[in-house]
């Protein structure tokens, strides 16, 4: 049977060596006489060598320093939404948020649950199809840290270079678009990302973070959430998600094969422009979410058609052509082609075929 390209935006789409290597996994391991990945303890030898490569390929391919601690967490980006402002909010401090969409206003809200948390910059009026315009815009002194999206799925908007708060503590969710192209982590005070759409499957989340923050954090807050605590203990205080674990290695892995990040973002580039550039070159038959190419995404490209019907009619030519998954979020309709990392070439090609085709019979 022929799968069909899965556009996606989380879960997302996985290389076949990487599923290949899970399904193996699953069946059973020779290191450990054929035991289940499902079924080894975290704390056996095997998980421990999993667990230790894991991290080093994460700071190879992301040049994270010694500095910064390497988690592997529960919970989602939601859950960070809350344990950031829990660890790092206390009185009398404020936390900023450049507010960019449905995510990023999440996790303001929650902050604003903990303690004193405020919007510095959005785009909201816009209908968030641009980013917010940072010139001239500084933190309040009483800040503790400004949280950014650096991908934003819904509308298709992105970060190509990052903004900087100078000394006050940069957090950043990278759920979208980790691994996707070399970042400067040592500019950061946390780096999160729910790994189900560059990263792996559902189920870890990649916490990196700035030790000597970390130091300063709140021991005041359970003790599950203290990041430091997670750190001490190698993000076994509780069982972590093994599996999840395992499948980050094996893309990891895959991204070295690839040629790390700086060759996986030429191709990113190069799989966005090629659809950017049939909606450019449509005459207005396909409309583009975001109009500024400074700001849009290499992961999402969201884009509309002229009525409801011919969403309608191009929505089921897809399914039936093998691209799936292309609806655009429930918010903002459209159509949304998620080109994570292990999106191939080919499989962007053939939705450049089909767009052409169909803008050819309507």
């Amino acid at each position: 049977m022929t799968r069909p390209v899965n556009f996606a935006p989380g879960p997302s789409i996985l290389a076949p060596s990487v599923l290949d290597g899970l399904a193996k996994a699953v069946l059973g391991l020779d290191e450990v006489g054929g035991l289940s990945i499902l079924e080894i303890s975290h704390r056996s030898k095997y998980f421990d060598g999993v667990l230790a490569e894991t991290q080093q390929r994460l700071r190879a391919l992301l040049g994270i320093p010694d500095t910064h601690a390497v988690l592997f967490l529960q919970g989602g980006a939601r859950g960070q939404f809350a344990q950031l402002p829990l660890n790092f909010l206390r009185p009398g401090r404020r936390a900023a948020f450049v507010d960019t969409g449905v995510w990023a206003r999440g996790a303001l809200d929650e902050a604003k649950l903990v303690g004193d948390a405020y919007s510095l910059a959005s785009s909201h009026d816009g209908g968030y199809r641009h980013l917010p315009d940072l010139d001239g815009v500084a933190p309040a002194p009483d800040t503790e840290y400004v949280h950014t999206t650096s991908n934003n799925t819904i509308y298709g908007t992105q970060w190509q270079t990052l903004p900087d708060f100078g000394a006050v503590h940069h957090v950043c969710d990278m759920s979208s678009d980790v691994l996707s192209r070399p970042v400067d982590v040592s500019r950061f005070g946390v780096i999160y990302a729910g790994a189900q759409k560059n990263a792996g499957p559902a189920g870890v989340t990649l916490v990196i973070a700035d030790r000597r923050w970390i130091a300063e954090a709140r021991t005041d807050i359970p003790t599950i959430w203290q990041y430091g605590i997670q750190d001490k203990k190698d993000s076994c205080y509780n069982t972590p998600p093994t599996f999840a674990i395992y499948a980050v290695m094996l893309v990891c892995r895959w991204l070295e094969e690839q040629g790390g990040l700086e060759a996986i973002a030429r191709v990113n580039e190069q799989k966005a422009q090629a659809i950017y550039e049939v909606v450019d070159g449509s005459g207005g038959f396909y409309h583009p979410f975001v109009k500024e190419p400074s700001h849009r995404s290499r992961m999402n490209v969201c884009f509309e058609l002229p009525d409801e019907a011919r969403h309608t009619a191009f929505l089921a030519g897809a399914k039936e052509a093998g691209l799936d998954s292309l609806k655009g979020h429930r918010t903002a309709g459209g159509i949304r082609a998620s080109i994570y990392n292990q999106m191939p070439l080919d499989g962007v090609m053939r939705l450049v075929d089909y767009m052409k085709a169909f803008q050819a019979r309507a």
